[in-house]
């Protein structure tokens, strides 16, 4: 536009000097003070080595700061329903704008949870056949598996004008949930024999369920004393009538010893005991029972779908909501966009709107009825994502936790491309990221560090992917390195025979897979690898498996108490005080009775976030002063816990206070490269690439012969996975065979076999395309994994 001569252009408007997110002084976790200022409206990427502070910075600063502050916009009423979440440790934070936070936490495990319940997908389809569907059934929940077909009948009490007149009422819920599953889709059988040894009785200590002692009151002794069973009787001869009491009876309150308890069937109260429980959050003598005990199949009246007969009968052009479901997504889009009817004409448009966006981010091979807790982390992250692609809302910063998890080289441009349309847009995208391939895509980058734990939490720095690269941060020293094919390769001491498998997507897959070698599975997102090798592998080999489930813990649980460390340093202390091994634990005898060996006081304040003010008795130490008396090695309980990894395997490696069962435990952390964690540090703190890292040193100790690794270089910093190479050479080397399923190049080119899986991803993949040497690979170029691992090595 032309200006007057002799005119100034206007001055800045005042609302757009903000154009910065600015912190000042975060001490989060380990950060050290931390001060950066982030551009708005731009892609900016996190690196640095995992534990190094990163998350710390993004979610646990910036994002957190964010939800609490768009929190206190609602009522107190409101707010009384929301998460209650504290004020990160910061002095300044200025600029900040809506956060939205997609991170790689698995969804939960539930068992009615799907891919399409998950997303939105399921409530449009419910609502498309409860319009179009013939016969029409009845409403939207006729055709959901989570709300169960009721009626009932009875007198109900009205006040009107003063008088209570009684009226008879009545109603009926119609849904879609099958009656036999409850809309788990598999049943569950349970092995008696497992439960009890029949030829004893109760008396003489029959059942063999874990902690069921015969003096337990409120279990073993309320089934010998309710009356309802003879106790000194062998349980195979007890009559019908008392076998069907033992088994099946329901909540009768019975009297023991003068103390009212309530008697139930053992079927029952083992369902209730152990089956509503998750089975990662057992302990692991309690998984083991639970997996002899129970075995689950397909429901054989829904077949699997979850669904009632009614639900499945109504159809929309010859299909029902059961065989939608089932469909893989980028299928099921074709056929929704083939419906051709004006009175649904909006839905119809966003349901294929969501699907296509399930198909643009790279998982059109799932399918709705998918459970989400099988999905990977990958997989959930990018779930996550598909409700905002396409949002028309700008100004949004979105904070991802590293997107490419989980994915092909292919495939990362892929997303690479979905997170320069949401800055474009005009959004903060924030990545916290390893992978190259996207750290140069950035528009500004922060790299933290040095190290890991107190030897990071600090900005080494901050600017272009160019001056990154020029910068002598670990980060830009490593940022073009690339693993190069090993001259040669070991030979195999043997192979798993693999046949006919034909698990979710595989087309009946014939394969040998070689054991006493670094072997890699690969293959695109969705091509069938894990069905392969956690689906078909024999139980007989003797598998380690580590996969991505998440490592559960509250902030009690630490390094020492998850890999079993402190039971030998209790037992260690107590031998040399002649005291209790129990006095050691802050969640035992020896806890501060003020905090409850918690180390902090808690006070709720309903809306508001809770406060957590240090222990006044114990200074934080979590022991009671007595405990703190005894000493091993001239250090007390607390002090060995404040040890860093490293420090304690000197510590119990020799002299006065050598234990060798510590030390094997320690030496194992420290293999797996997490010598700076502190032992009595809460799991709640660690970064997903610790976690992994921890779950590995805790299946070291096991004695299987064959370890899966699935995706071990998850969460971890370029300069890591040099160290994670060398980790899974000394496995091989020490007689171990070891399968991993990798995208990473650099630990394909490493590899002594290769297994690639695909072509494509769902139904057109689920073949071996190529099995050989990375080298064989790199020359034949005949598949996708094949082409990017030339271009790496530069073959």
């Amino acid at each position: 536009m032309a200006t007057r001569k002799g005119t100034r252009a206007p001055a800045p408007h005042v609302a757009d000097a903000h154009d910065w997110i600015r912190v000042q002084g975060a001490r989060v976790n380990n950060l050290k003070d931390v001060s950066v200022e982030i551009p708005k409206r731009r892609l900016t990427v996190f690196t640095g080595v995992s534990g190094s502070g990163k998350s710390s910075l993004v979610f646990g600063t910036v994002a957190a700061e964010s939800q609490r502050l768009i929190n206190e916009t609602y009522s107190a009423f409101v707010q009384g329903f929301m998460p209650t979440l504290a004020r990160p440790d910061v002095d300044v934070l200025d600029g900040l704008t809506t956060a939205i936070i997609v991170d790689q936490q698995r969804m939960g495990s539930d068992p009615r949870s799907t891919v399409g319940t998950a997303t939105d997908a399921n409530a449009m389809l419910r609502i498309l056949f409860s319009r179009l569907g013939q016969p029409h059934v009845g409403s939207p929940q006729a055709f959901s598996f989570n709300v169960a077909s009721i009626s009932g009948a009875g007198a109900v009490t009205v006040e009107r004008a003063g008088t209570k007149v009684k009226e008879r009422r009545s109603f009926s819920v119609t849904g879609g949930m099958c009656p036999r599953c409850e809309g788990r889709g598999s049943v569950s059988d349970i092995d008696l024999s497992q439960l009890y040894d029949d030829s004893k009785s109760i008396s003489e200590g029959a059942f063999t369920i874990p902690g069921w002692k015969s003096d337990s009151f409120w279990t073993v002794r309320v089934y010998a004393e309710s009356g309802f069973v003879d106790p000194d009787k062998p349980i195979r001869r007890f009559t019908k009538k008392e076998m069907r009491d033992f088994l099946y009876k329901e909540p009768t309150k019975v009297k023991v010893e003068g103390v009212n308890l309530t008697y139930e069937g053992l079927i029952p109260k083992v369902q209730k005991s152990f089956l509503a429980k998750d089975p990662e959050a057992m302990q692991p003598h309690i998984r083991a029972f639970v997996e002899r005990a129970v075995t689950f199949a397909t429901c054989p009246e829904c077949d699997g779908t979850r669904l009632s007969e009614l639900a499945r009968s109504s159809k929309i052009a010859g299909i029902s909501i059961a065989d939608a479901s089932a469909m893989q997504i980028s299928d099921l889009a074709e056929w929704v966009r083939g419906l051709d009817e004006p009175s649904v004409a909006p839905l119809l448009g966003k349901l294929a709107h969501t699907l296509d966006s399930f198909v643009r981010i790279g998982l059109g091979y799932l399918s709705l009825d998918r459970p989400s807790g099988t999905l990977s982390g990958g997989e959930a992250q990018r779930t996550k994502m598909v409700r905002h692609l396409g949002s028309p809302l700008t100004d949004v910063t979105y904070v991802f936790d590293e997107p490419t998890t989980g994915l092909h080289p292919h495939d990362i441009q892929r997303m690479n491309d979905l997170l320069l349309q949401l800055r474009d847009k005009g959004n903060t995208v924030l990545v916290v990221e390893h992978k190259p391939e996207v750290i140069e895509i950035a528009d500004h980058v922060v790299d933290l560090g040095p190290g890991a734990g107190t030897a990071g939490g600090a900005v080494c720095y901050e600017g272009t992917v160019a001056g990154l690269r020029s910068s002598a941060t670990v980060t830009g020293r490593h940022l073009d390195d690339r693993a190069s094919l090993k001259p040669s390769v070991r030979t195999p001491t043997g192979k798993v025979e693999i046949r006919g498998a034909d698990r979710h997507n595989l087309r009946d897959v014939d394969v040998d897979v070689p054991l006493g070698v670094l072997c890699v599975v690969t293959g695109v997102a969705g091509s069938g690898k894990s069905s392969l090798i956690h689906g078909s592998i024999p139980a007989d080999v003797g598998v380690v498996s580590v996969d991505q489930t998440p490592i559960r813990g509250s902030r009690r649980s630490n390094p020492a108490t998850y890999t079993g460390l402190l039971e030998p340093i209790r037992k260690a202390f107590a031998k040399a005080n002649g005291v209790k091994p129990a006095l050691f634990s802050a969640n035992s005898e020896g806890a501060c009775p003020t905090c409850n060996g918690a180390g902090v006081v808690y006070t709720d304040l309903a809306i508001m976030a809770g406060v957590a003010t240090t222990c006044e008795e114990c200074e934080g130490k979590r022991f009671q002063a007595s405990v703190l008396e005894y000493r091993l090695g001239g250090r007390d309980i607390s002090e060995v816990l404040a040890m860093s990894v490293a420090e304690a395997e000197e510590f119990f490696g020799g002299g006065e206070a050598h234990t060798p069962a510590a030390h094997a435990v320690l030496d194992r952390l420290a293999t797996v490269g997490l010598g700076y964690l502190t032992l009595g540090q809460p799991l709640t703190t660690l970064s997903g690439g610790e976690r992994q890292r921890l779950k590995l040193a805790t299946h070291m100790a096991e004695k299987g012969g064959v370890y899966v690794l699935d995706e071990p270089t998850a969460g971890l910093h370029l300069a890591d996975v040099e160290h994670l190479l060398g980790l899974l050479d000394r496995l091989v080397d020490s007689g171990k065979s070891v399968i991993v399923i990798e995208h990473h190049q650099a630990v394909m080119a490493h590899a002594d076999w290769i297994i690639d899986l695909g072509p494509g991803a769902g139904h057109d993949g689920g073949r071996v395309v190529f099995e050989g040497t990375p080298a064989d690979l790199v020359a034949a170029r005949s598949t996708l994994t094949g082409r990017h691992l030339a271009e790496y090595v530069g073959g």
